[in-house]
């Protein structure tokens, strides 16, 4: 498993900045403390505009051959979380590389992240796996690659983080050069990352609820149908009302397996709901929630009514 810290941004054209990421792929005595390497290969390659080979900047790293591309994060899908179990996010990618480069090597790092912000070189927020991506050999120069990225809400995440996230990847060539050496030759060392490579929304999970009474019911008397919908406060780790939206009230007849909308209903301050109907047939009724940029959509269980 790896561990998570935050990396000190470092001017220059390398991105890594504010991310958590790995030691080497190697064991044992390959392995380094990330920060400090990431700082110190930040470091190496501040003032550049680009990683651009031949011609760097002295004691800088060089630019490996290797393209991201086929990204695929969550299947496709949002991802939503609530506030207590790990997320855990399938990521799909491919590496196109040079015919020099082995993605397999010991001293070879990969890895494909999430974050938010304006660029994965200035980010708000960096998501990464509990372990790095695994990769197959697709051809002489393309791997491809399969992962997760690792998300525990209640350490992780905060309520402004309900929003669209990108995807960046990297690879880092560290040539047999040691990492944790105090006097590291940064020419040796490749490097190359893809930014922007795929986008999702993560959503704050939600819930809904409804109950009819009284049960049973004669037939022509009033129902009064109520319920609350809430969803995940990443900010206190608790479940919260989600005030002010729109919720459907819908009714399925005893036998049939559709459910039609009966009216339109608003939250109240603290997420409640609360209307009447009345009642004429056996039947089941619930809430409907349809979701919104942050929250995903909801149904509440069908409640059943006997109507006498």
């Amino acid at each position: 498993m790896r561990t998570r810290a935050t990396v000190v941004a470092v001017s220059g054209a390398m991105a890594l900045s504010a991310l958590a990421v790995p030691a080497a792929q190697a064991a044992g005595s390959r392995s380094h403390h990330p920060v400090d390497t990431l700082k110190a290969l930040h470091a190496a390659a501040s003032g550049r505009s680009a990683l651009s080979g031949a011609g760097s900047a002295a004691g800088a790293p060089y630019r490996l051959d290797a393209r991201f591309g086929s990204v695929r994060i969550n299947k496709g899908r949002a991802i939503v979380a609530g506030t207590g179990a790990k997320v855990t996010v399938p990521v799909t990618f491919k590496v196109t590389h040079g015919a020099g480069v082995d993605l397999t090597a010991e001293d070879v790092e990969l890895d494909l992240v999430l974050y938010r912000g304006a660029s994965f070189a200035h980010p708000d927020h960096v998501l990464i796996g509990d372990f790095r991506p695994t990769c197959s050999t697709a051809s002489a120069t393309v791997a491809s690659c399969t992962g997760t990225v690792d998300i525990s809400p209640s350490g992780e995440l905060d309520n402004v983080d309900a929003t669209v996230w990108k995807a960046a990847g990297y690879v880092i060539d560290w040539n047999d050069v040691d990492p944790r050496s105090d006097d590291v030759d940064w020419t040796k060392v490749g490097y190359a990352e893809g930014d922007a490579l795929a986008t999702v929304k993560l959503q704050r999970s939600a819930r809904l609820t409804a109950n009819a009474a009284p049960e049973p019911v004669k037939k022509g008397r009033t129902l009064t149908v109520t319920g609350a919908l809430t969803r995940a406060n990443w900010d206190t780790d608790k479940y919260a009302g989600y005030s002010a939206q729109s919720v459907k009230l819908q009714f399925r007849k005893k036998g049939s397996s559709v459910y039609s909308t009966v009216k339109t209903v608003k939250t109240g301050t603290t997420g409640g709901l609360k209307t009447t109907v009345t009642a004429s047939v056996d039947g089941y009724y619930r809430f409907v929630f349809a979701g919104t940029s942050t929250t995903p959509a909801v149904s509440a269980v069908g409640d059943f009514v006997d109507v006498k």
